[in-house]
């Protein structure tokens, strides 16, 4: 549905009040929730099923739509989504998922991570977290998977970026103009000259950057990248994540060691040393 007919059944709803008409809101913007629980996913990771929070998002849609006053000409995408985003976040607060003795393990964990950073310089290894707490490489894998869940302690720390999200039809479609097709052959022509004039390290890296997702460990010193994804899993993931390496976020590439261990990155303003096992996780843009 178009603008247009969503406002026409704004309107109606707005001056009868029919709960079929709510139900085809309810149902015309159930794809904004989806857009909701979907960023909050990529932040909160396999804590959470996506659809938990979809049906949790729900409740917000419907608050929303109850609550919203169409004379005020406010958009209400924008309002639904901090009502969605509400509902989904007061749902989590709710649940008593986290054990003091696991938010011990996590204090642990970050403050054996925090001194050996401090006294060594260098991203802490599993190997050197384990020795500080005196306790094998496998239980401290386990502690992490325990753990883990602990992204949710602070969620309010997340906020929800691009929240007047646009809903897009499905069925809207484009054909070309003929200027338009003769327009993108004229550039497919002179791409193609222009790469062919490239040298073979050059049509490498367009390659990498295009095609096969460039990683972090591909990327040349001086340049800066926007971090497009995290392939890791589970601990890996999570250390990278708790070192400010997120999706969205920048990364200046300060300098790579002779056999490219460590990378040394400035990202949020920090400066870090990567791993190069830990780099190639990084896909960036």
């Amino acid at each position: 549905m178009d603008e247009v007919g969503r406002n026409k059944l704004w309107q109606e709803y707005m001056q009868t009040g029919k709960s079929e008409i709510r139900e085809q809101l309810i149902a015309e913007y159930a794809q904004l929730v989806k857009l909701v629980a979907g960023r909050l996913s990529m932040y909160l990771g396999y804590n959470v099923e996506y659809d938990d929070l979809v049906g949790y998002g729900i409740f917000g849609l419907i608050d929303a739509i109850d609550k919203f006053d169409y004379s005020k000409n406010v958009k209400f995408e924008s309002y639904a989504s901090l009502r969605i985003r509400g509902a989904i976040l007061d749902q989590i607060r709710k649940m008593d998922w986290l054990p003091r003795s696991i938010r011990q393990k996590q204090k642990k964990i970050d403050a054996a991570m925090s001194k050996i950073e401090t006294e060594k310089g260098h991203v802490a290894t599993d190997e050197e977290i384990a020795e500080e707490l005196e306790i094998t490489v496998d239980e401290l894998n386990s502690w992490q998977g325990q753990t883990k869940a602990s992204n949710l302690i602070s969620l309010d720390e997340y906020t929800e970026t691009g929240s007047e999200a646009k809903i897009e039809s499905v069925t809207n479609t484009h054909f070309d103009q003929p200027e338009e097709v003769l327009e993108k052959e004229e550039l497919k022509i002179k791409l193609t000259e222009a790469i062919n004039s490239l040298t073979e390290k050059e049509r490498n890296v367009i390659t990498l950057y295009y095609y096969e997702e460039m990683t972090l460990k591909e990327t040349a010193v001086g340049q800066t990248v926007k971090v497009k994804k995290l392939t890791g899993e589970g601990p890996v993931k999570r250390r990278i994540m708790d070192m400010g390496i997120t999706k969205g976020c920048s990364v200046f590439v300060r300098k790579v060691a002779p056999l490219g261990d460590p990378v040394e990155v400035t990202v949020r303003g920090y400066e870090l040393s990567l791993r190069k096992q830990d780099a190639e996780l990084i896909v960036v843009e």
